[in-house]
């Protein structure tokens, strides 16, 4: 599941074992979820497992496990936005995947729309499976 990644430099995996200082925005067994620290949106999260999962979206595997992992990632991003922006345009949720990602730690972007500045949405559209990659199709591609 982690690859041949060494997690021991990551600084999602020091965010998940709360070894950092960072305002955490919910926190689980499973889960935690921050603001992102260049928002591109009028509220970007990040939701990412406590547990090394990586480098990316296409490290997961048809697995109920993986399955249940991003289902329960989407679920708390969702709960967060509708929480914290429930009059934004749209909620955006999905995953960067090479060669646009910069973390090797799975990691779901959670955003509340408008971009800002407007540009910024070219990272964060899903174009036919390269760079983000919409989380309810990731979902889709998991279902065991």
């Amino acid at each position: 599941m982690d690859g041949h990644y060494s997690f021991e430099n990551c600084l999602f995996c020091d965010i998940g074992r709360l070894a950092t200082a960072v305002d955490l925005l919910y926190l689980d067994d499973k889960v935690v979820a921050f603001r992102d620290h260049r928002p591109a949106a009028l509220r970007h999260y990040l939701v990412i497992p406590v547990e090394h999962v990586g480098p990316t979206v296409n490290s997961l595997d048809k697995i109920s496990k993986h399955y249940e992992l991003v289902n329960h990632m989407l679920n708390v991003g969702k709960d967060l936005l509708c929480r914290d922006a429930p009059n934004s345009v749209e909620h955006r949720f999905g995953f960067h995947q090479p060669p646009i990602h910069t973390i090797d730690h799975l990691h779901l972007h959670c955003l509340a729309l408008p971009f800002i500045p407007e540009w910024r949405k070219m990272k964060y559209t899903p174009l036919d499976g390269i760079g983000f990659v919409d989380a309810h199709n990731v979902l889709e591609k998991l279902k065991p």
